[in-house]
């Protein structure tokens, strides 16, 4: 089994897209199905997973979804590309526990893991409708994955 699709909640389907597709993300279907029921789908660059909103596609109430992970190799590189392209981005921070991460903003330290240990930098960033989005950086991953 492969995760293939994320379904997220939006209120607006075309400040999503612009959204989505200003992250340099492939549109990769927009269908206007029938009245009221539209499904767009974009992936992120490298990944096998998608991610998919519309009209009609979930029950969700908009900007719900948190959490979401987006695995780079540089998280300083990452972060200053999204930038470039005008999204709100977090500093890139660690958890005081040294293992993955607090849900909300509880035990954040400032900067990279020490030494960039792999799987412990993180920033975050939101979507227009609020759904939080992670940075991860994993240069090494471990044995298996």
């Amino acid at each position: 089994m492969r995760l293939e699709v994320v379904v997220l909640p939006v209120s607006d389907v075309d400040r999503a897209k612009r959204f989505y597709g200003s992250l340099g993300w492939r549109l990769d279907a927009d269908l206007a199905v029938e009245e009221g029921y539209q499904v767009v789908q974009f992936t992120p660059p490298g990944s096998l997973c998608s991610i998919i909103f519309g009209k009609g596609v979930t029950a969700a109430p908009a900007g719900s979804t948190q959490g979401l992970q987006l695995t780079v190799h540089d998280i300083e590189a990452a972060r200053a590309d999204l930038v470039e392209r005008g999204v709100d981005v977090s500093e890139v921070f660690h958890d005081i526990t040294g293992v993955f991460r607090h849900a909300g903003t509880r035990g954040r330290l400032d900067g990279p893991a020490p030494g960039h240990a792999d799987y412990g930098s993180f920033a975050s960033f939101s979507d227009p409708d609020g759904n939080g989005w992670l940075l991860q950086e994993i240069r090494t991953r471990l044995p298996g994955r």
